[in-house]
């Protein structure tokens, strides 16, 4: 079994930044393809970004140019640094890791963008 352990969440003004930690552990190491999605309430599910076993990484066009995934490899760990927040950007974010044929998903961590 994965298990993976999201932080960094919390409450910030429109124009602030956060940054989110995912730590993943349990039966897996080396490098694995791990994402962030974020859902808030009444919207779908949406990618935020996503970061390749060979670590390039992808961005959802309405975080592009304000949020940034990065990967410690030492420690199966994936960040979001999120800038220039907008109350728009207030969801849970959840991350996953893919082992094999199989998605593994953390519980999430609340972030909320209002003044």
């Amino acid at each position: 079994q994965v298990q993976l352990v999201e932080s960094g969440g919390g409450l910030v003004q429109p124009g602030g930044s956060l940054r989110l930690a995912c730590v993943a552990s349990g039966s897996i190491t080396g490098l694995h393809p791990m994402a962030w999605y974020r859902q808030a309430p009444g919207k779908e599910r949406e990618l935020v970004a996503s970061i390749a076993a060979d670590g390039t990484t992808t961005y959802a066009e309405s975080v592009k140019g304000r949020f940034t995934m990065s990967r410690d490899t030492a420690k199966i760990t994936v960040y979001l640094q999120m800038n220039s927040l907008k109350p728009e950007d207030t969801a849970l974010y959840r991350c996953t890791v893919d082992r094999g044929f199989s998605r593994y998903w953390g519980q999430g961590t609340q972030v909320t963008v209002s003044s």
